[in-house]
């Protein structure tokens, strides 16, 4: 919750305990409570914002007028059920201020860890379109493959400007993610007040000359800034993160023209969609999406029209991390473009063309695992696997091909991370959104997210700055995780 949602609820639950305590309550002070209470709204909701689940902590502003004008009853009838009246109504007011507090919390306006590094962090989107392919994936003919992408990148800590807001259409994100993953619109009820730590188009710092590049892929239905916990504290580390919305295989996207491209399924559900002659595929989409971008940056670092990244992209130390489907095209672009230097795969199956050889990926590498992902079908009941559209037999196929393709993850030298009591969505935003997909899932989001990006920042420190790595110092068991290096 915000800070001033708790200041007036809190004021509002006091006010109405103290109302209904007792009788005779001073004029002056039940109308004092009622100004206080509607100025904390007002400024409340200028601030911040009003919204749905404090509807009823909205209501509470109402009580001292009820109090003022309320005849007092002296009847025979009163008196007689007195008692009963003041228990039924202690009652009522104990179950109305548990929804006032309670809504809030369960439906929250979440927000992000404050960013560790010494610097702030500016962004700004474009709509970059490919030329040389075609979009395969509309009827139009002669649509070429168009991508948004977002650059988050290093500020002086002092920036003043506009707050970026999370999504910047929070009703087709909420529509989206309930056509698409199946959530309830309730869920993303907020989404219209999160704000970011980000500042939008403000300038780049001169700090330092140039920062390492490192580009993010999401996963599949996911977005371009679904790692926001994690792409704020890179940056105000001193990089710059090039985040890519993978059209018609993201969630939603949304260009600057308010056309909207919705998640194209291309008929597959389920665990057909998992299958790898599919996935293997597909992936050749994403991993050219990726190239073009690089291209793209590679402009923008010699010539941005606006200035801002001219002369400051060290295209020299260039990295890349994905989640999950993005996850395995970043393994594919460590094999396939040296620009690449070092790569992170948060929880995905290696899908693409290309197997990684029995001597490894041959450039520095890490493997982030859900326990539940590394588990495969041992940790899933027979009516899970049904739901996925298939039988235990099949699944257990699939995952030996899974397992044979992990097989040389580590080889030559590189990480395997396996974080415990974790799931799939551990690596993303999604379980900031609200307690009851943390709680209906068992996982502490936040305290995956610290190991996430304590490892993120060690890593590519490592690797594209050339400072100490504490890896090597980490590898064995531990309480909440496993590391393992060949």
């Amino acid at each position: 919750m915000r800070t001033l949602e708790w200041i007036y609820l809190i004021f509002n639950v006091v006010m109405l305990v103290w109302l209904i305590g007792g009788r005779n309550k001073p004029r002056n002070m039940v109308w004092g409570g009622l100004i206080i209470s509607g100025v904390l709204l007002l400024v409340h909701g200028v601030i911040e914002g009003l919204r749905w689940p404090m509807i009823p902590a909205y209501l509470l502003t109402l009580v001292p007028l009820i109090v003022l004008f309320a005849k007092a009853s002296t009847s025979t009838v009163v008196r007689k059920f007195g008692r009963v009246r003041i228990i039924g109504t202690s009652l009522l007011v104990l179950v109305y201020a548990a929804a006032t507090i309670g809504l809030p919390l369960l439906f929250p306006v979440f927000s992000f860890d404050k960013p560790t590094g010494p610097y702030g962090i500016g962004t700004v989107s474009y709509d970059w379109t490919d030329e040389s392919r075609e979009e395969l994936l509309t009827s139009t003919a002669g649509d070429k493959r168009e991508l948004m992408v977002q650059i988050w990148y290093p500020t002086d800590k002092d920036t003043k400007g506009t707050t970026a807001p999370y999504v910047n259409d929070p009703k087709v994100y909420a529509t989206a993610f309930n056509d698409v993953l199946k959530l309830p619109k309730l869920l993303f009820s907020s989404l219209s007040v999160v704000k970011t730590h980000a500042i939008q188009e403000a300038s780049l710092s001169d700090a330092e000359a140039k920062y390492p590049v490192i580009l993010f892929s999401h996963g599949l239905n996911g977005y371009e800034n679904q790692n926001t916990f994690q792409v704020e504290q890179l940056v105000s580390r001193g990089y710059i993160v090039v985040g890519i919305n993978h059209t018609y295989s993201s969630l939603v996207s949304v260009f600057p023209d308010g056309r909207v491209a919705q998640f194209e399924s291309e008929g597959k559900e389920g665990f057909d969609q998992l299958q790898f002659s599919y996935m293997d595929k597909l992936n050749e989409t994403w991993v050219k999406d990726a190239q073009f971008v690089l291209d793209e940056v590679e402009k923008l670092a010699a010539n941005d029209p606006n200035g801002r990244f001219k002369g400051h992209m060290d295209l020299d130390n260039i990295g890349m991390f994905g989640h999950s489907f993005g996850g395995a095209t970043t393994v594919q672009i460590l094999m396939d473009d040296p620009r690449v230097k070092a790569g992170m795969n948060m929880d995905g199956v290696l899908f693409g063309e290309k197997r990684i050889p029995a001597e490894g990926v041959g450039k520095p590498f890490l493997m982030m695992s859900a326990d539940t992902t590394v588990a495969g079908t041992s940790v899933m009941s027979d009516d899970e696997i049904a739901a996925m559209g298939t039988t235990r037999p099949e699944a257990e196929k699939y995952y030996k091909e899974v397992y044979a393709r992990y097989e040389p993850l580590t080889a030559g030298g590189n990480y395997w991370m396996e974080l415990r009591n974790t799931k799939h969505l551990s690596f993303s935003d999604l379980y900031l959104i609200s307690p009851i997909l943390e709680w209906s899932q068992g996982v502490d989001a936040k305290g995956a997210h610290h190991i996430v990006n304590d490892t993120t920042i060690d890593f590519f420190n490592h690797y594209l700055k050339g400072q100490s790595l504490q890896l090597d110092s980490e590898v064995g068991e531990h309480t909440s995780y496993s590391l393992k290096k060949g």
